[in-house]
C-alpha cells in the first residue's frame, strides 16, 4: 500500500479554480452551468492543463447536453436560440487524451508515472441524482425511504470490488445537509455503499453539504441491515487559513481505513447560490491522502 493524493472537486459551474498538487483529480459533476459547447470547451481546456496523472470526470444535472435523451426533449428550453450538439459536447470529454470520463461505469486505473506512487484502484462514476426541478440525469426517489421496494435499482450496477465511487448525488445523511428541506441524499446509494464498502465515495450536488465523514458500516450479527456503527465528522484544517483542506486516511498517521469503513466526501466548490449576491464564493478543493495497493514492483 502506498499513499496516493486525490484532489476532489464538484460543482465548479464553469469556474476554473486553483487546484493543489496531487496524483489524481476527481470532478464529481456540474462542470458547467448549462452544458453548452463553449462552456465544456473551457472546462476541458482547464482540466487538461491541470497537472495530475489521472483525471476522472463525471457529469451532473447542470451538464444537460451530456444527457442526450433529456436534451433531445428539453434542450430548446435552455438553448432555444442556439441548439447544441450532444454528440459534439460529449466528444470534448471522450476524446480528451488526459481525462477519463465515466458515464455510469467502472474502470481500473493504474498510475504509471515514474514520479508517482504506482498504485491502482477501481473507480465507478455516475452522473445521476434524485429528481428535483427540471434538469438532466434525474431518477425518481421516494421521500419515504422505508419501503425498499420503491428504491431505485440504479446503484446495483456498482461493482463489489470498487475502491472509489464517484456520484453527483450524495448518499442519504452523508454530505446532503442543507439549510432548506428541499434536497436530500439518496437512500439507495447509501445502501449501495454499505454493500460495496469502497474506500472513498466522492459526491457533490448539495453545495451546503461540503465536507467529509468517515462511516463505519455495521456488519455484526446484532446490527440491522444497512446500519452504521459510527460516523466521524471531519474538521477542515484549511478553514480560514492557507493550509490544505486535507483528509488524511494514511497508515503513517495511524488513520488508515478499515475494511468496513468508507470516507464520504462532498467536494462542492461553489459556496454561494444564484444570483450570487456580492459575487461568487468558493470552497477549497478537498484533498484526500489514502493508501492504495501498488500494482508494480519498484
Amino acid at each position: 500500500m502506498r499513499r496516493t493524493r486525490i484532489v476532489c472537486i464538484s460543482d465548479t459551474h464553469n469556474c476554473t479554480v486553483k487546484l493543489p498538487k496531487g496524483h489524481v483529480l476527481i470532478h464529481a459533476g456540474d462542470v458547467t452551468n448549462q452544458g453548452s459547447y463553449s462552456e465544456i470547451s473551457k472546462a476541458v481546456e482547464w482540466l487538461e492543463a491541470a497537472d495530475f496523472e489521472a483525471k476522472i470526470v463525471i457529469a451532473g444535472n447542470h451538464d444537460i447536453t451530456l444527457d442526450e435523451p433529456f436534451y433531445s426533449q428539453h434542450g430548446h428550453e435552455f438553448h432555444n436560440q442556439k441548439p447544441q450538439s450532444p454528440t459534439e459536447c460529449k466528444g470534448l470529454f471522450t476524446s480528451s487524451p488526459s481525462i477519463t470520463y465515466l458515464h455510469h461505469e467502472a474502470v481500473t486505473m493504474r498510475l504509471h508515472s515514474a514520479q508517482g506512487p504506482h498504485t491502482h484502484f477501481t473507480v465507478f462514476g455516475s452522473p445521476y441524482s434524485p429528481r428535483y426541478g427540471h434538469w438532466a440525469f434525474y431518477y425518481d426517489a421516494p421521500a419515504d425511504s422505508s419501503d425498499a421496494s420503491r428504491l431505485t435499482k440504479i446503484w446495483d450496477d456498482i461493482p463489489a470490488n470498487t475502491d472509489i465511487v464517484v456520484t453527483h448525488a450524495p448518499p442519504r445523511h452523508h454530505g446532503d445537509a442543507t439549510d432548506e428541506q428541499r434536497a436530500k441524499g439518496c437512500e439507495a446509494l447509501r445502501r449501495a455503499l454499505w454493500r460495496v464498502k469502497p474506500r472513498l465515495a466522492v459526491c457533490g450536488h448539495i453545495h451546503d453539504g461540503r465536507g467529509a465523514q468517515r462511516v463505519a458500516w455495521g456488519e455484526d450479527a446484532e446490527s440491522s441491515t444497512y446500519a452504521e456503527k459510527s460516523v466521524s465528522m471531519w474538521a477542515d484544517p484549511g478553514a480560514g487559513n492557507n493550509k490544505l483542506s486535507l483528509v488524511d486516511l494514511t497508515a503513517k498517521k495511524g488513520l488508515s481505513l478499515r475494511s468496513d469503513e468508507t470516507c464520504v466526501v462532498n467536494a462542492s466548490i461553489l459556496r454561494s447560490r444564484y444570483p450570487h449576491k456580492g459575487g461568487k464564493q468558493f470552497n477549497k478543493p478537498i484533498v484526500v491522502d489514502v493508501d492504495l495497493p501498488v500494482w508494480a514492483a519498484e
